[in-house]
This record gives structure tokens, sequence and C-alpha cells, in this order.
């Protein structure tokens, strides 16, 4: 009973020593700066926007300072058309991620692991992954036979080669005395990829992963530039095209804040299914 009781109190006592660290004076200060370097630079904007300074090649006449936004975003938040723009953003979104995730991983999987399955595949991926998510516009109103399905390609599209790099590089920088250590125990095939490969490159995986629903997001209003009533980038380009500017910002910073939730929820997601990881930056 007494090593069951020292146990727990040296448990709690670790956790309040891990509490004390995430807030010491050092980490508050940290954040606090953070803070103050976000109010200045909403503070620069407001003064720029204000008085319309121009610099010549940048103008600040035209844009909306964050006095007029604030009231923009006000409304849409209490705009009945807000959960039907969020919704079909979100499910856009997560069909073009979920997809290129398990295409990309797939496939970086097989090119990291196997050299024929590289130079049979790799080159024309590596010929598609310049060209810019605008360009796959005309191309995917050709292909899909509803735009919906062409505005989740474009998402797709966004999310793969993010994902797909990332994988390859990972089961590349596996270690190879693991691989053969593994091998001399008799592991082969699907076993090796599960018990081995796909740990090893786990942490990286988990950081393609997070910066494909970034760049999902970010490839969002291209795809809603095709068709629709709904969306976050539909209502971005909309309040354009109606000259509402400070709609505009409102849409942006709301992709923005959107991209920055779903990246971090999606690493820190990934980073609880492998706490071997964890264990490791720990004890560096």
């Amino acid at each position: 009973m007494s090593a069951i009781l020292d146990a727990t109190e040296n448990t709690s006592v670790r956790h309040s020593a891990a509490a004390r660290r995430n807030w010491n004076p050092a980490r508050l200060a940290r954040v606090a700066a953070r803070f103050v370097s976000v109010l200045v630079c909403v503070g620069i904007w407001q003064v720029l926007a204000e008085h319309h300074v121009s610099f010549g090649l940048v103008t600040f006449a035209n844009v909306p300072a964050p006095s007029d936004v604030v009231p923009a975003a006000w409304a849409l938040f209490h705009s009945p058309k807000l959960p039907m723009h969020l919704l079909s953003s979100v499910m856009r979104v997560l069909v073009g991620f979920v997809a290129a995730s398990a295409v990309g991983i797939g496939l970086g999987l097989a090119i990291g692991r196997y050299r024929a399955f590289e130079d049979a595949v790799l080159p024309p991926l590596e010929v598609l992954r310049p060209i810019p998510a605008v360009a796959w516009i005309p191309l995917a109103i050709l292909m899909f036979p509803s735009s919906e399905m062409s505005m989740m390609f474009i998402t797709f599209i966004g999310a793969l080669f993010p994902i797909l790099l990332n994988t390859i590089h990972g089961v590349e920088g596996v270690d190879p005395r693991l691989v053969a250590t593994a091998r001399s125990l008799g592991t082969r095939g699907a076993a090796l990829f599960a018990e081995v490969i796909l740990p090893g490159a786990a942490p990286a995986i988990v950081t393609g992963l997070s910066i494909g629903m970034g760049t999902a997001w970010f490839c969002l209003v291209t795809a809603e530039m095709i068709a629709g009533q709904y969306g976050i980038g539909y209502f971005t380009w909309e309040s354009y095209t109606l000259q509402n500017y400070a709609d505009i910002v409102v849409g942006m910073l709301l992709i923005g804040a959107l991209g920055m939730g779903s990246s971090v929820l999606v690493k820190r997601v990934g980073l609880a299914l492998i706490p071997w990881y964890r264990m490791e930056a720990a004890q560096r």
C-alpha cells in the first residue's frame, strides 16, 4: 500500500513540476511577447489604412482598416449563411485531405522502399508537382461530372505532394540497421512495413500531414472559384466582385485561422499516436 502511495505521490510531483516548467516566467514572457507583436502589427495596419498611406508601388488607399474589418466579422458571425459556408469548406477540405493522405502515404511508402517503384512512379509525379492549383481548374472541370468533386480534387492536389514527399523522406530516413535487425529475426513483407518502416517514418508523415492540411486550405479559394454558392473561399471571392473589401479580409483571416487550427490539430493528434517519438525528443 505504501508503495502505491509513494508512486502516486511521485507522479503528482512530476506533473506539478512539469506544470511549473510549462508556465515558468520565461514561457509567460514569450507568450506575452508574441501577443504584443500581433497587436503591433494590427496597430501598424490601422495607421496605414486609416491615413491611406502610399509607398509608390504599394498603397493602402483601398485597404480596409481593422476598425472596418471588426464590424464586418461581427456581421458574418451573425449571418445565417455562415454555418453553410463553414460546412461546405470543411467538407471539401476534409475529403480532399483524407484522399490525399491515403494516396500520399501509400505511394510514399512504396516509393521510399522500392527502387523500381521509385523509377516508375516518381518522375511523372515530379513533373506534376510544380503545377499550381489554379492551373488544374479547367482540367478539373472537364474531368469530374460535378463542380463539388472538382473543388475537392483541387484541395486533394494541394495536400497530396507535401504528404507524399515527407513520407518518402521518412521512409528513406529509417535506420538501415533497424531493417537489417528485423529481417534477421524473420520479419518480412507487410510485417516489416507495419513494425519497422511505418513507425520509423511516422514523425515525417505527421509533419507532411500537418503541412498538407495547411496547403489544402491554401488551395480552397482556388477550388471555390470554380462554382458554388457556399464556402469561405467563395465568400472571399464574392466579396471582391461585390467590392466589399472588409469582407475580403474577414474571409482571409477566417481561412487562415481554420488552416492554422486544423494543422495544429493534425500535428497534435499525430504526435499523440507516436509516443516513442516524444520519448526520443525528451531524451535529447
